[in-house]
């Protein structure tokens, strides 16, 4: 089965296209993105629509069998992808690729590779099989968005938001790729239910202040209008972070 085969929703092209990506996911749920997914391509330039549909399939393949919450895995990588497509107007294939896989490495390293479990994940074999794949562009802007392993001792919120601070500092384009990751994650996370909600919510509040730094800083790729909308998105994770750690 192909990136574009499989089951297909009953619903318009044109009404799908309209739809908010969390609109798709419940109605429509993975086949309902992913047909979005499919239709957007056609904002890409041509010559680059089948190198960015083979990372789909690909992630696709990679998290096949990994759940999150109450849907497959997939449908958070398409969500992230789209909004980078149709919200913040990102047509450079590499930035697409990356943002498919951007959980790929901190996830399911010994998949990309190969290699049997044993040790610690084997990142760094894992960019090297992306850089080859496709190109190391796509690869170091994965490695600036992989979460590395926590020290023991280390405080979670404290390792997060300085890996945030630190990785993103020198890569804009990776920047572009965790602010549509956070605001999947923040934003949707009024979506999800169960014991670790709240635990979420403390540690992606304490990083809005370097998103937002890192939002306003004049070498972020993105549009005035395409930040102002971010702006938003963020202003309205900050308020839902609040109502769920005051429940």
């Amino acid at each position: 089965m192909t990136f574009i085969e499989g089951h297909q929703p009953q619903v318009s092209a044109a009404q799908l296209r309209v739809m908010p990506l969390h609109a798709v996911t419940e109605v429509h749920g993975e086949p309902g993105l992913r047909r979005r997914f499919t239709l957007e391509l056609d904002r890409l330039p041509a010559e680059h629509r089948g190198t960015v549909a083979d990372a789909a399939g690909w992630a696709a393949q990679l998290h096949a069998g990994q759940g999150r919450t109450r849907e497959p895995y997939v449908n958070h990588l398409w969500r992230v992808t789209l909004r980078l497509l149709c919200h913040y107007r990102v047509t450079d294939p590499d930035v697409l690729i990356a943002g498919l896989l951007h959980d790929a490495v901190e996830d399911q390293a010994w998949t990309i590779t190969g290699i049997t479990r044993h040790g610690p994940p084997p990142a760094r074999q894992a960019l090297t099989a992306i850089a080859d794949r496709y190109n190391p562009g796509v690869a170091r802007l994965v490695g600036a968005v992989t979460m590395p392993p926590r020290p023991d001792g280390t405080d979670r919120i404290r390792h997060y938001t300085g890996h945030l601070a630190h990785a993103l500092s020198g890569e804009p384009w990776a920047r572009v790729i965790k602010l549509s990751d956070f605001t999947d994650n923040g934003v949707g996370l009024i979506h999800t239910v169960g014991p670790l909600v709240t635990r979420s919510a403390a540690k992606y509040d304490a990083a809005l202040p370097v998103l937002r730094g890192l939002l306003d800083r004049p070498d972020t790729p993105l549009p005035g209008d395409v930040k102002d909308h971010i702006r938003g998105q963020l202003d309205l994770a900050q308020r839902r972070f609040a109502a769920i750690l005051t429940a």
